[in-house]
């Protein structure tokens, strides 16, 4: 495993292992909003990375999108680099305490560490307002958010190439709520409306949730957090795809979960059922659109020439999806001590450990992947859901 004790140098590309996987040209990486979860995401990229898994596209909702921008908005032996600088420097208010692994300490310094947050804000990412809301101007910032989230921009700058991001090889999508009119925006840099020109405002924008932080103004729009609306980027990407496609899904709430306990298993069971967006549900639905897809296409095959030429036969051609999806599922899985403030706690030790859980969940995806390569290479369809160490089910069009 890469040393986490320290930020990494990025004055020299790490060795790369052989890919495990017949890569198809389109890879992408889809990273779900959940705030302190998010350095799970950067352990998923860095064992890809690893692999030599080569990411063409990035798609991001929230913390997801500050991720997304980073590996975007970096050339690839700088990534690694500039994602550890970015949670190291919100995970220094804390310091790296060594804890035995006992539920109940581990839950102790967790809470304590989430009221820290609460109380002081993060580095590098929001600090309290100096005054209370109420006693804002309506209107103002300050009236409508208890946190200030401007110290993201200057950390954003500090780990983002944003000429970068916008014109290199690697696209990027993220997601964000217009305030007022409550619709969903993409911000694409490969964007089938044109290109956008991404800057900090779009990132800290997708990032922007209420009540904690003020909307973010992009051309006289106001934007909250992508998350109110969809916490995972699947669908932007499935509608846009144009070719053959691998897709890492990495999902920071799990949809399933025990039956809570006590009040602290509640708050975290229900920001795991509202912010899992149902992405199984929404996979089994395009997997399904895949199947009719396959049976129009047959049909259509079974014409008559002069039938497949018609203007009718045409136009539901252009209607089909174009080329293949597999879909692999990495779920953060909720350790025993977490509560309902995993989300914003951000002491330097939940982060590291954390990291490391991504890096695992690709090495058990890995041990599967002959069934992975199998699909890739037939064309065919299907999503892998990692539900236990030992076990990966398959689901396919």
């Amino acid at each position: 495993m890469a040393d986490m004790n320290t930020p990494a140098s990025d004055s020299k590309p790490p060795r790369r292992a052989r890919t495990p996987l017949p890569l198809p040209r389109e890879v992408a990486l889809l990273l779900q909003g959940g705030g302190a979860l998010g350095s799970y995401q950067s352990g998923v990229y860095e064992r890809l990375d690893e692999l030599g898994v080569d990411v063409s596209w990035v798609a991001g909702i929230s913390i997801g999108a500050v991720n997304a921008a980073i590996i975007a908005g970096n050339p690839p032996h700088r990534r690694i680099s500039r994602l550890k600088k970015f949670w190291y420097t919100v995970s220094g208010g804390m310091p790296n305490v060594i804890l035995p692994e006992i539920d109940h300490i581990r839950e102790a310094a967790h809470l304590t560490a989430a009221s820290v947050v609460a109380g002081f804000g993060v580095p590098g990412m929001f600090r309290p307002r100096l005054w209370p809301a109420t006693l804002m101007p309506e209107g103002t910032p300050g009236a409508i958010s208890f946190y200030d989230s401007s110290p993201l921009k200057e950390t954003l700058d500090a780990c983002v190439d944003w000429d970068l991001l916008n014109d290199g090889p690697v696209r990027l999508s993220v997601g964000a709520v217009e305030v007022e009119t409550g619709n969903f925006a993409y911000w694409d840099t490969r964007g089938p409306g044109g290109n956008t020109r991404i800057d900090a405002r779009h990132i800290m924008a997708s990032g922007a949730l209420p009540p904690g932080l003020s909307p973010v103004e992009i051309d006289g729009r106001w934007y909250w957090d992508g998350g109110i609306v969809s916490n995972t980027p699947l669908a932007h990407v499935l509608d846009h795809q144009t070719e053959d496609m691998l897709v890492f899904q990495v999902d920071l709430f799990p949809a399933e979960g025990p039956m809570p306990r006590q009040m602290t298993d509640v708050y975290s069971r229900m920001k795991d059922i509202q912010y899992s967006s149902r992405t199984r549900q929404v996979t089994d639905q395009y997997l399904r659109l895949r199947r009719e897809h396959g049976a129009i296409k047959a049909l259509l095959d079974r014409l008559p020439p002069e039938l497949q030429r018609s203007e009718e036969a045409q136009a539901l051609r252009q209607c089909l999806d174009q080329g293949s999806v597999n879909i692999v599922h990495l779920i953060y899985r909720t350790r025993n001590w977490e509560s309902g403030a995993k989300d914003f706690e951000f002491s330097r030790s939940t982060m590291l450990d954390h990291w490391s859980q991504g890096r695992e969940a690709v090495e058990e995806v890995m041990h599967k992947g002959d069934l992975i390569a199998r699909n890739i290479v037939n064309g065919r369809s299907s999503s892998f859901d990692l539900d236990a160490p030992d076990h990966l089910k398959e689901k396919s069009a």
